[in-house]
């Protein structure tokens, strides 16, 4: 072989090598809440975190979504590249055709399939301090911010109801994403927010203001029929103290498109990656394996095999 052909070969070789590469690297789609939300922010931190772990050879683009019933509906036209989240009982009533999805089920809604827990949506009151509001039952008379479609707006609307105040509090039509401002400047005594802690809206809020992040009795979350979570002392500026609340699970998903490699891949990279993740963002500590007993339905046979190598209890019904 003269020089000229072993360099054409060499050529030949550097692309052949580049080629199986570029088939080697996993592309996905994940597709969580809006941009500037916590699941937004969430979704770009699993992106890093996947392109850490796979050194590059997973990548992940995030797009923003309208919420989580949004994501559900789009298994129907997504493939095996589509990544979203949801509480899991918003994939039950996908699949029964319920709620949001009455008289729009789909056969692809039965292939939806778990991945990994995230962290859950927990309801926060936060009230300016100097507005004598110490509980739920103390915003009659007040003015309070919803939002709007929010899963928090739907929550709290409903809490209002619950626990008696609903036709004696102001319900100000301003939207959620000027709640911190709304509150410094007086034009509400309190807002209502979801997501997860320390929810970004409420850290600011705090460190502008004084406030109190309102939590509810043992009574008032049986009266939701939520469960329960505990918002430790100083999570926030001026938190001396646990704030028990109510919490929503939340999971990331998939579909039986996607492979069952590919699935496992995506699952032992967040869990190889979440404690670097935690370093980061204090709400990633909240997740553990004990959050995989919330996942209703199935689970990926990707990330069943990845669960059963790491000895994590998973029920019959979610294999």
């Amino acid at each position: 072989m003269n020089t000229q052909q072993w360099k054409r070969g060499a050529v030949l070789a550097l692309a052949a090598v580049a080629v199986v590469g570029a088939q080697a690297q996993t592309r996905i789609t994940y597709k969580s809440a809006k941009v500037g939300s916590s699941y937004y922010q969430m979704g770009v931190e699993i992106a890093e975190a996947m392109k850490a772990g796979s050194k590059g050879q997973v990548v992940v683009t995030v797009e923003e979504s309208q919420g989580s019933t949004q994501n559900v509906m789009e298994v129907r036209a997504r493939g095996g590249d589509y990544v979203f989240t949801t509480p899991p009982a918003l994939i039950k009533s996908a699949q029964e055709a319920t709620g949001p999805f009455k008289d729009k089920g789909d056969a692809k809604f039965a292939e939806i399939r778990a991945l990994f827990p995230i962290p859950a949506l927990t309801m926060h009151l936060v009230a300016r301090a100097d507005r004598g509001i110490a509980s739920w039952s103390d915003l009659g008379g007040k003015s309070l911010l919803l939002g709007k479609g929010s899963f928090g707006a739907k929550e709290g609307e409903k809490y209002l109801g619950l626990f008696g105040v609903k036709d004696q509090v102001k319900l100000v039509d301003v939207e959620l994403s000027n709640a911190v401002a709304a509150l410094k400047n007086g034009q509400v005594d309190a807002f209502v927010t979801a997501g997860s802690w320390p929810a970004p809206n409420v850290v600011e809020a705090a460190a502008s203001t004084p406030v109190k992040v309102i939590g509810m009795s043992a009574e008032q979350i049986a009266q939701t029929k939520r469960d329960e979570l505990t918002i430790p002392a100083g999570t926030y500026a001026g938190q001396s103290a646990d704030v028990k609340t109510t919490t929503l699970p939340v999971v990331a998903y998939t579909s039986t498109a996607m492979s069952e490699e590919t699935a496992y891949q995506l699952t032992k990279t967040f869990w190889a990656q979440k404690d670097a993740m935690s370093a980061q963002a204090a709400w990633w500590r909240g997740v553990n394996a004990g959050l995989l007993a919330n996942i209703s339905g199935k689970i990926h046979p990707g990330a069943v095999r990845y669960y059963k190598e790491r000895g994590f209890a998973l029920r019959d019904d979610q294999q």
